[in-house]
């Protein structure tokens, strides 16, 4: 029972080994192993690993490793720390132990450098695993394919350098096997670990990293809109994200990566002369810039320069132009001056200016669309923007009575200095609310009321009047799904902004296609959960990969054209997975179904890749 979170009790070690022994012997080993776990023990048998082996095999480490020089410091700090029988082991990319302190392995010496610890070599170990999944991975006793590690419990977290997208090594703590406790006793210390090694990478940053990050930096100091790429990875600056569209960056990121191809092919664009170049720091020097167009906004160009450290190309900063800039804001609709609202899609645009246009003035306007599309949001900056007094934030879904025929009943009394009321969820309306309100505009029509409205729900026929007499002035905000070109620039916003000393969060290609192609019932109130989850959850310090979105997002659209009955199947089974964290057990369980019909069914809908 392979786990990210918990640890086996006694009775599920005693029957995993069992299912071992029955795998060892030639028989399946139950319906009680999980699919992930018995597909290991299957790849050590494959790779024909002996159960027997005395030790690990060795291999030849290397001479002069970048990350045992970067971990050191660490893991020097960590080491007269650990409890007991507890053993520290750095493990790098190729699952090669470099280095060990506190217990050991049972079964190896004390020198553990240039131990194989890979599946080819031992099997199914925590190391190879979470070096695999990119995520901290625990193995315990039985679980192990070797009869060696049958009484050992072993966490491992993945480490990642500053621009990784894999993991450069792990760190894995090893216990003795303690029967029926839950969560391995050292995770805190295999994390707390992790993180410091990961902050002596950053430090140690190769110096092409760090003179593109300062060209970066550079650009960014002026206030400019910037995108740096060095041909696998891009960082953007939250202005560039809002100016330039998820085409542009990609257009540029393989501009990019041609310039780095000819550079590698000869020696012209790889050096420019000392008038066109700009010193930087560490011999770095920048080329000649070059203006290239954005075909999706006219009027709207881009400075690409590319980056010299050594003589070499090392990538290259692109910088939305000031003139272009200025040109663009200019034609800005009204909608982008309003805080805290994000998008340049034409559908919010539209949307978002009628709504701006019929705000002006301070009669009823009507806000409709799908749960989280940013109705209150957007109530709040049309309000904001009038200037008038702080809105009455009324819930209709909080059913809590008397507050809106108090304000109505002070607004018809009063000399017009009731601030204005901004109403959620009008289908939740009660029917003292509803006669209030029908009265107030029967008799003043023009009143400064922003309401919300979530089609949906059943209407009777008073509330169904106010909704008739509000729809007047009334604005449909599109869902999710009809602007996902805004999602770059969301996902910018949406973000919180990072600790000191950590990159800000930015994301790959692939985990933009996945983002894309989600149908976000939710919207961006859902995607705003999505940046959150991942953000906790990471590690990593390079782009988001798509392996590190919640299973409902990995997961393509259907593959063919699904029944009603079918469609409900799949969505099911997708909010089981991600309410259990992608655990397939669990899931199942909660379904009320077998493991064996949940693998079925994922791959009946093309789920099994995720």
């Amino acid at each position: 029972m392979t786990t990210i979170d918990d640890t086996p009790a006694d009775s599920a070690l005693s029957a995993l080994r069992r299912a071992r022994d029955r795998f060892l012997s030639g028989r399946p080993p139950g319906d009680g192993v999980p699919e992930d776990l018995a597909e290991a023990w299957r790849r050590a048998r494959f790779f024909g690993v002996p159960r027997d082996l005395v030790a690990p095999p060795r291999v030849r480490p290397p001479e002069d490793s970048p990350l045992l020089a970067a971990a050191r410091p660490a893991l020097d700090r960590v080491a007269p720390t650990l409890s007991g029988e507890m053993g520290l082991v750095l493990v790098d990319s190729r699952c090669r132990a470099l280095w060990s302190a506190g217990g050991r392995y049972t079964g190896t010496s004390p020198d553990v450098a240039g131990l194989d610890l890979s599946e080819q070599a031992v099997g199914h170990n925590s190391a190879a695993l979470a070096l695999r999944t990119g995520r901290r991975a625990e193995v315990h006793g039985p679980e192990h394919f070797l009869d060696l590690w049958q009484e050992v419990s072993a966490v491992s977290v993945p480490l990642y350098e500053p621009t990784a997208g894999r993991p450069a090594g792990t760190i894995t703590v090893v216990t003795p096997l303690g029967e029926g406790r839950t969560g391995h006793p050292a995770a805190a210390v295999a994390e707390a670990t992790a993180h410091a090694v990961e902050t002596e990478l950053l430090g140690r940053a190769r110096p092409p990293e760090r003179v593109l990050l300062d060209a970066y930096l550079r650009q960014r100091a002026d206030g400019a809109a910037v995108v740096a790429l060095d041909g696998s990875s891009r960082l953007v600056s939250p202005e560039a994200a809002r100016l330039l569209s998820h085409e542009t960056l990609a257009r540029l990121e393989r501009h990019a990566t041609a310039l780095l191809r000819d550079a590698d092919a000869g020696p012209e664009g790889a050096d420019a002369g000392p008038e066109d170049a700009d010193a930087g720091p560490e011999g770095a020097r920048s080329g000649t810039p070059e203006e290239i167009a954005v075909p999706d906004v006219p009027g709207l160009t881009v400075r690409m320069t590319h980056v010299v450290h050594g003589g070499e190309v090392i990538g290259a900063v692109a910088t939305v132009c000031p003139a272009a800039r200025r040109a663009r804001a200019a034609e800005r609709p009204g909608h982008d001056r309003l805080p805290g609202l994000v998008g340049t899609s034409p559908p919010w645009r539209v949307a978002v200016s009628r709504a701006t246009e019929l705000a002006r003035a301070a009669e009823p306007l009507l806000l409709i669309g799908e749960p989280g599309v940013g109705k209150t949001a957007l109530a709040r900056a049309l309000l904001d923007r009038r200037g008038a007094a702080a809105p009455r934030l009324v819930d209709a879904a909080e059913q809590v009575a008397g507050e809106v025929p108090g304000w109505c009943r002070a607004l018809a009394e009063g000399d017009g200095g009731a601030p204005p009321l901004l109403l959620r969820h009008a289908e939740r309306l009660g029917q003292s609310d509803v006669a209030a309100l029908l009265s107030l505009l029967e008799g003043r029509p023009a009143v400064p009321l922003v309401a919300t409205h979530t089609p949906g729900a059943r209407t009777g026929p008073c509330l169904s009047r106010l909704l008739d007499i509000l729809s007047a002035r009334s604005v449909t905000l599109p869902p999710l799904r009809e602007r996902v070109e805004d999602i770059p620039a969301l996902l910018a916003g949406l973000a919180r902004r990072p600790s000191p000393g950590r990159p800000p969060l930015t994301w790959s290609l692939d985990a933009h296609r996945a983002l894309e192609q989600h149908i976000w019932p939710g919207n961006v109130a859902e995607l705003a959960h999505v940046v959150r989850e991942v953000a906790e959850r990471r590690r990593a310090t390079g782009p988001v990969r798509r392996e590190e979105l919640p299973y409902g997002l990995r997961v393509p659209p259907a593959t063919r054209r699904l029944s009603g009955m079918e469609r409900a199947e799949r969505t099911a089974i997708l909010e089981a997975l991600r309410r259990h964290g992608d655990n397939k057990v669990r899931a199942a369980e909660s379904l009320g179904i077998g493991r064996a019909t949940l693998y079925r069914k994922l791959r009946a809908y093309g789920m099994d890749q995720a």
